[in-house]
């Protein structure tokens, strides 16, 4: 940055050196315009410095951040990984039958569910199709067909 400002000093030299009269008016404009390149000259020296320290600053950020990553995953990383002397790690959920209500523990990696899946207990599909438009909500209406079809057999 040196060589910038180095050659701005030059010109306000050359115009020292030429003995330029302020009153003059083709004089006034030209030392007027090496005083706003000294003053910008000066400017950019100031932010060349401030980039330079904010450089050095992110620069060390940086590194710490990249000790804390090192520490969190590391840490993280024991956390996670299955122990295998005392505990096996399960990937079996359980799930109820829509039909008979038969609790299945079934491993997710197994399953396909472009295939049918039937029900140990009742032989129904597991993942019955939902008509367009039908939501994932307990179906009510079939509670109460369950209770209807319960005390018809009472009678």
């Amino acid at each position: 940055m040196s060589k910038l400002t180095d050659r701005i000093s030059y010109l306000q030299g050359l115009a020292e050196g030429m003995k330029l009269n302020p009153d003059k008016d083709s004089h006034r404009l030209i030392l007027g315009i090496l005083d706003v390149l000294g003053d910008v000259g000066e400017n950019i020296e100031a932010l060349a410095e401030s980039h330079g320290e904010l450089s050095d600053y992110v620069e060390s950020i940086d590194e710490d951040l990249a000790d804390l990553e090192a520490d969190l995953y590391d840490d993280e990383n024991e956390d996670t990984a299955p122990e295998t002397d005392d505990e096996e790690f399960e990937s079996t959920i359980e799930y109820e039958c829509p039909h008979c209500g038969a609790v299945i523990k079934i491993d997710p990696d197994d399953v396909d569910f472009d295939e049918d899946s039937i029900c140990p207990e009742c032989g129904k599909d597991l993942f019955p199709e939902l008509p367009e438009g039908a939501e994932e909500e307990p179906d009510e209406e079939a509670d109460e067909e369950a209770d209807g079809e319960e005390s018809d057999d009472d009678e």
